[in-house]
């Protein structure tokens, strides 16, 4: 690994903590969700987002360009660049490592999907843009989920096994996959991952004391933290949610305490 490399991953993984929580508002073209506030209202979403100091934020690129200039050097910039839909009804790439080099990002991530019949394509969009990433020491973040034969996202953890392990045979440098809600099991899959391996944040959960339990899981089982979307931007207090995941994620705090802090606070 070169030092472009090692000083984005440290950007990244900046906290004492070693953990990484990064807030996600890459949702909207393509997930399917309609016109929800937190990412309609992105300008102000942001804002909110940042208020909270997180380790990161993950954006499209086009976001990055017109509203990111104003909060740089707040937190480490992840520029998404897939536009991906679990029924492969859209299998694109709409940035890459030239794009986040440009805009000053500290990595790429880049979405997969595996089982079905574009395994193999997804692998070898990842592998392309790790070769691309070596060559601009920009580190490569897969956002990876397994799926059914009917293409929906799964949990099992033979499943989510495979995801990572495949991740990590195309050589990424960090893995985000979901909790598969197996704690003993979940542990296995990341002492087996040799390279640091985050949490999904997942859909969005009835309330936010469920969506912190499922972090605080994954965390105590070695997870370096997560990469929330829904489940902050979707929240009534954006700013509260994410310290609330910090004080989980950083801080190893219940998931009563954080709560109680954030709405003192």
């Amino acid at each position: 690994m070169g030092l472009g490399k090692q000083i984005r991953l440290k950007r990244i993984f900046s906290h004492p903590s070693g953990r990484l929580l990064s807030v996600a508002v890459d949702h909207f073209t393509v997930y399917n969700l309609g016109l929800p506030p937190g990412l309609r209202q992105i300008k102000s979403t942001l804002e909110k987002v940042i208020a909270a100091q997180p380790d990161a934020v993950t954006m499209h690129k086009g976001i990055a360009t017109s509203l990111w200039g104003q909060h740089a050097g707040k937190a480490a910039l992840i520029m998404q660049s897939s536009g991906v839909r679990p029924d492969d009804s859209a299998i694109e790439q709409f940035g890459t490592v030239e794009d986040a080099v440009r805009l000053g990002a500290d990595a790429m991530a880049v979405v997969a999907f595996v089982r079905g019949a574009s395994e193999a394509h997804y692998l070898r969009v990842m592998a392309d843009c790790v070769r691309e990433g070596a060559r601009w020491e920009m580190p490569i973040i897969c956002h990876v989920y397994p799926r059914d034969a009917e293409l929906n996202i799964i949990y099992t953890p033979e499943d989510i096994a495979w995801a990572v392990r495949c991740m990590v045979e195309v050589g990424v440098d960090i893995v985000k996959v979901p909790y598969c809600g197996d704690a003993a099991a979940h542990a296995q899959i990341v002492a087996d991952c040799p390279v640091p391996m985050v949490a999904a944040g997942g859909p969005k959960t009835p309330t936010l004391a469920d969506a912190l339990g499922l972090m605080a899981d994954a965390v105590r089982v070695g997870v370096m933290g997560g990469t929330v979307g829904r489940n902050i931007w979707g929240d009534g207090d954006i700013a509260g949610a994410a310290r609330a995941y910090k004080a989980v994620i950083h801080d190893g705090k219940p998931i009563q305490e954080a709560l109680r802090e954030v709405r003192s606070g």
